[in-house]
C-alpha cells in the first residue's frame, strides 16, 4: 500500500530534490504543505519535519475526471518527504492500490498504474 525509501540526503536536500524530478517527469506541483512548519506554528511541540507535495499530470487527470468525476476527491497524487527519528524518508500510498479500492474501470486502474510508475521513479531519483 505504500511506497516509503530512505534517503542519506538532509531533508531540504531530499524535498529540492524531489520537486525537480516532479517536473522532470512531467507533472506539477501543485502545492507543498509544510505540516512540520504548521504544527510548530500553532504552538505545538513537533520536532519531525514532514513536507506534503500535490502532485498532478494534466493528462492523466483529466483521463479520471472525465471517467468518474467522484475521484476528483483522490486526486492530486501525494508524496511525502518527512524526517522520522532524525532519518529523511520518501514516501507515497500507491496509486493503484488506492484507486483499486474505490473503482474497477479498467480505464481508470491502467491510469494509475501509469501514474504509480512514474511517481515510484520521481521517489526513486530524489532518494
Amino acid at each position: 500500500m505504500y511506497y516509503i525509501v530512505a534517503s542519506d540526503k538532509s531533508f531540504e536536500q531530499a524535498s529540492t530534490d524531489l520537486e525537480a524530478a516532479v517536473k522532470r517527469h512531467g507533472f506539477g506541483v501543485l502545492h507543498i504543505h509544510d505540516l512540520g512548519a504548521t504544527l510548530r506554528g500553532k504552538g505545538l511541540a513537533f520536532a519531525e519535519e514532514c513536507r506534503v507535495f500535490e502532485v498532478c499530470n494534466p493528462g492523466q487527470a483529466l483521463k479520471v475526471l472525465t471517467t468518474d468525476m467522484r475521484l476528483n476527491m483522490a486526486l492530486p497524487c501525494r508524496i511525502s518527504v518527512y524526517t522520522e527519528q532524525g532519518k529523511t524518508k520518501i514516501g507515497l500510498i500507491k496509486p493503484a492500490r488506492m484507486l483499486s479500492a474505490l473503482s474497477q474501470d479498467p480505464v481508470l486502474l491502467q491510469v494509475a498504474n501509469e501514474v504509480e510508475g512514474k511517481t515510484i521513479e520521481m521517489v526513486d531519483e530524489a532518494k
